[in-house]
């Protein structure tokens, strides 16, 4: 088959369906390429780098629909590409079928068949085709990057002799995978990020990338990811309202929000509101990634940047990854290649549309002059449902009080039944051994409590600091077993030589880690 890549007409729109690398992997399966002249240039990717991939580079797009068996885009077709298209012909890219009925009818019309990336299934299979996921991804990294470009001050806390720096506070509203990204970058970034899902399962996902999750004081269940292949689902008015609720409470602390919130097949949540915005300090800068389905602000407009009255940014680009089109392509293009590497199985050539396969079948939304969408759902699972994690319940004063002298008093006692059972071996080996041992017998039970309960009790994380602390005492053990190694009894004589064999073994040890821990810091 003749894969072919047509330029983007949608403004602003820079990135291009096939890199010269994916053209590489796409001749391993047996098919040929063309590309439109001039398609990727935007991103980075000149006709000449086409050609030497062996690529044809064709004059226009005329030419490439004439000539491609498969049509592969970023955008959805404008009305007039997808009345070009010919019956048998393939287009894949995204299309948004619920939002795009009268191009459905159009494609269908013509006879075509439509995968919309947009519509692949999120089941484990299908990761390396996610699109959505692959675009998310950059949209919720460069959403850091034009918050710190309009955004007046560091992220992360600087003590300097100028004076102290605060870190910026960072509120991420949706944990997807933008949200997810956006978080990880924050914190990269040293600020404080605190971040809200409706879905409490994300909130060890949150946790384990630095950041703090954001509880409301709500019972309520919220429907988890798995039924909705892994998007949030509408919440009840209840849930809204203690939502809402906990973002006022939020809003004069934070400086950057960032909102990723969807619903699929629905306008974006309002999730902050005009009076939040209000509430927020001069300066501070919202960051709507949802601008293009209406917004998750009041005050955002889609693809402009505007300043509310208290000195508040509101950004509402919809191009983000638009904006980073050569690591946006690079991912896209490795999408589809995935895609046409399901739909050739063989790896020879020819296209096998199996609509028995869950991706394909899913991913399908007209084929052979029928509509197809909406798909069955999917034989397999979205995503495993977890169980959410609890919170700590947080102690009362009285409670903690009490913890602390249960505490004291089962450690008191461990302590007194370790002392009566010393005690009574001492007296058992006094009563048979001659007193010159027993005088060396207590000094060696004394040291062996004493360095038990030194060393012992510090944290782990804390003993390569106290390596040096640990050869003074070593040294010290080794002195006292030399005075005592000549002595005229063979016990005595053995756990002295005992001592010092253990004690020289914690020394070199001790050295040879301070040596390496010393190492990591020296300039190579």
């Amino acid at each position: 088959m003749k894969i072919g890549a047509l330029a983007e007409i949608f403004p602003g729109e820079n990135r291009v369906a096939m890199t010269p690398d994916s053209a590489v992997a796409l001749a391993k399966l047996g098919h040929s390429s063309v590309i439109q002249a001039g398609a990727g240039t935007k991103a980075g990717f000149t006709d000449a780098a086409y050609q030497a991939a062996g690529v044809t580079v064709l004059p226009d797009a005329a030419a490439v629909v004439a000539e491609a068996d498969v049509l592969v885009k970023v955008r959805g077709p404008e009305q007039a590409e997808a009345q070009a298209l010919r019956d048998g012909q393939t287009l894949i890219s995204f299309f948004w079928p619920a939002q795009n009925p009268e191009l459905l009818e159009t494609v269908k019309a013509r006879g075509a068949t439509v995968v919309a990336m947009d519509m692949v299934p999120r089941i484990s299979r299908a990761q390396k085709m996610d699109a959505l996921s692959s675009m998310a991804n950059i949209a919720g990294y460069r959403a850091v990057i034009e918050a710190g470009n309009n955004f007046g001050r560091f992220f992360t806390g600087q003590v300097t002799a100028a004076g102290k720096v605060p870190p910026a506070k960072v509120l991420v509203v949706g944990a997807g995978v933008a949200g997810l990204a956006a978080i990880g970058t924050s914190t990269s970034l040293g600020a404080i990020t605190l971040a809200f899902d409706v879905r409490p399962e994300v909130a060890e996902q949150i946790e384990s990338m630095g950041a703090e999750f954001v509880y409301l004081d709500f019972s309520e269940t919220q429907t988890d990811g798995a039924a909705t292949g892994g998007y949030a689902a509408p919440s009840s008015p209840e849930f809204r309202e203690a939502q809402l609720k906990k973002f006022r409470e939020l809003a004069p602390e934070v400086d950057i929000v960032i909102t990723t919130a969807l619903i699929p097949g629905r306008p974006a949540p309002k999730l902050w509101t005009a009076d939040m915005v209000a509430l927020m300090k001069r300066g501070s800068v919202i960051i709507d990634l949802a601008a293009e389905r209406g917004g998750n602000c009041d005050l955002t407009v889609p693809d402009e940047k505007v300043v509310s009255d208290n000195g508040v940014t509101i950004v509402g680009y919809t191009d983000f990854p638009s904006r980073m089109a050569t690591q946006a392509s690079t991912l896209y293009s490795t999408n589809i290649r995935h895609m046409l590497t399901d739909l050739t199985p063989k790896k020879d050539g020819v296209i096998n549309h199996n609509m028995e396969d869950d991706v394909i079948r899913g991913a399908t939304v007209a084929k052979d002059g029928a509509i197809t969408f909406p798909p069955p759902p999917p034989k397999i699972a979205a995503i495993a449902a977890q169980k959410p994690k609890e919170k700590a319940k947080e102690l009362t004063p009285e409670e903690k009080r009490a913890e602390e002298k249960a505490a004291f008093a089962a450690q008191t006692k461990a302590q007194v039944t370790l002392l009566g059972i010393g005690t009574a071996l001492i007296l058992l080996v006094g009563y048979f051994a001659p007193s010159s041992f027993m005088s060396h017998f207590v000094v060696f039970m004394l040291a062996c409590f004493v360095g038990f309960q030194v060393i012992w009790n510090v944290s782990h994380s804390l003993h390569t600091p106290l390596m040096a602390v640990t050869n003074a005492v070593s040294g010290i053990i080794i002195l006292g077993a030399l005075a005592q190694v000549g002595s005229t009894s063979v016990i005595i004589t053995i756990l002295a030589a005992l001592s010092i064999l253990i004690a020289s073994i914690n020394i070199v040890g001790g050295f040879l880690v301070t040596r390496r821990m010393l190492a990591m810091f020296q300039k190579s």
